[in-house]
């Protein structure tokens, strides 16, 4: 195979995002910035709200800010969130994650 793919961050961002959002207990994402939250509040939500892409090196890294469902065990959702994500991103990237953080952000009743 000759050339080279190259993945965006906001495509990783992306998928890290839709997948967040299969794992169960997961409410939705949360804005992890200002700009986002502005974004948000004028109605252009993104699958990749919630998501910051970082480098360690080489290798990327991701924080996701998330908002669960009331009444589960959040250790236990982040823990799902992170190994979901991490296994996504080797197989449909063909990345590794140097680092994924959940940051459980909101609790909201469904």
């Amino acid at each position: 195979m000759n050339g080279s793919i190259q993945i965006t961050e906001a495509a990783l961002a992306s998928l890290i995002g839709l997948t967040a959002h299969e794992v169960p207990g997961v409410v939705g994402m949360a804005p992890a910035n200002l700009k986002e939250g502005l974004s948000r509040v004028l109605g252009r939500a993104q699958v990749s709200d919630g998501v910051v892409i970082g480098k360690d090196g080489a290798r990327y890294t991701a924080d996701l800010y998330v908002v669960v469902a009331y009444g589960v065990s959040i250790p236990t959702v982040a823990r799902n969130i992170a190994e979901r994500v991490e296994h996504t991103v080797k197989t449909q990237a063909g990345l590794e994650l140097a680092a994924t953080r959940v940051h459980a952000v909101g609790v909201q009743r469904v």
